[in-house]
């Protein structure tokens, strides 16, 4: 039976990491064959697929993963869901035409704005977002399309600004080099305090050139996003996959440019212990611990 991973829509970023993944896991013959799905909604679809048992391993941005164990809306049910290892930090942006009046994210009042599938995980970060800034939605107009539509849209003038992340990534390269774009700053204070209410985002930088259009340094929140799994998933596939990824990391990154720094995401098990990479609350599955453990990064 194949080891299946839950992603995101074809061609966003977590199915692209999930690619690169099945690569590096298929080597291992306990994990062979690996099988990766697409999915409409990511985090939350994906956490249901392992509720259900459709999938070992589900892409999941790291916001979600404790409202899915405790049960809380969106989901339906408390979910036995298990922390696997964490898969990047990159920022999420909003972009603007460049040719546009908006300059920061404080001037998205009353303007039209992609924010992606209705019942995704980025309508739920721009709930967030918005929540801690005092912009409701009903103060600008939200667009519920997936990336590449709404890039599109972006493109032609039927929108004003789109929520992204993270990079690179497929739509927002193609973009940025079809239409000169500007990354939305935030403006002053915004920043540090979005950081300072919500406890999985924390301060990355987009630094210049990283796309055709970003001409300076600009800080951003991030978020960590994680490969989750079910406490039911047996302790041997989830300590080999783990151990996979661990050892692969160099590999990932090579592959897909979004592993770029995956190994300093583990660092943190050395001073902190297993909670480093317990978001929500959510505990490691035994099989992962016992990876982290083999590599010498938990004690």
């Amino acid at each position: 039976m194949p080891i299946r991973i839950g992603t995101s829509e074809l061609d966003g970023t977590f199915h692209s990491q999930g690619r690169a993944l099945k690569v590096v896991l298929e080597r291992q013959p306990s994990l062979a064959p690996v099988e990766v799905l697409t999915s409409d909604t990511a985090s939350v679809e994906n956490a249901n697929r392992l509720h259900a048992d459709e999938i070992a391993f589900g892409f999941m941005a790291s916001n979600w993963i404790g409202r899915a164990m405790k049960g809380e809306a969106p989901f339906a049910n408390p979910i036995d869901i298990r922390m696997a290892a964490p898969m990047n930090a990159g920022p999420l942006f909003f972009i603007a035409r460049k040719d546009s009046p908006i300059r920061s994210v404080a001037d998205l009042g009353g303007r039209k704005v992609v924010l992606g599938p209705e019942k995704s995980g980025m309508v739920q970060h721009a709930h967030t977002i918005f929540g801690v800034l005092g912009l409701a939605f009903t103060d600008f107009t939200p667009v519920y399309l997936d990336f590449e539509t709404g890039a599109d849209a972006l493109a032609s003038g039927e929108v004003d600004a789109q929520l992204q992340c993270p990079i690179p990534n497929k739509v927002m390269t193609a973009l940025s080099e079809q239409q000169d774009i500007r990354v939305l700053p935030y403006a002053p204070g915004q920043l540090e305090k979005l950081l300072g209410a919500v406890s999985f985002y924390r301060r990355v930088v987009m630094r210049k050139d990283a796309l055709r259009g970003l001409d300076a340094d600009v800080a951003q929140p991030g978020v960590v996003n994680i490969l989750a799994t079910h406490a039911r998933t047996p302790e041997a596939t989830v300590r080999a996959a783990v151990a996979a990824i661990v050892a692969g990391a160099p590999e990932l990154a090579s592959i897909n440019a979004l592993f770029d720094g995956l190994g300093a995401l583990f660092e943190p098990l050395k001073s902190d212990g297993a909670k480093a990479l317990e978001f929500g609350g959510v505990t490691l599955h035994a099989g992962a611990a016992q990876a982290y453990r083999d590599a010498g990064l938990l004690a």
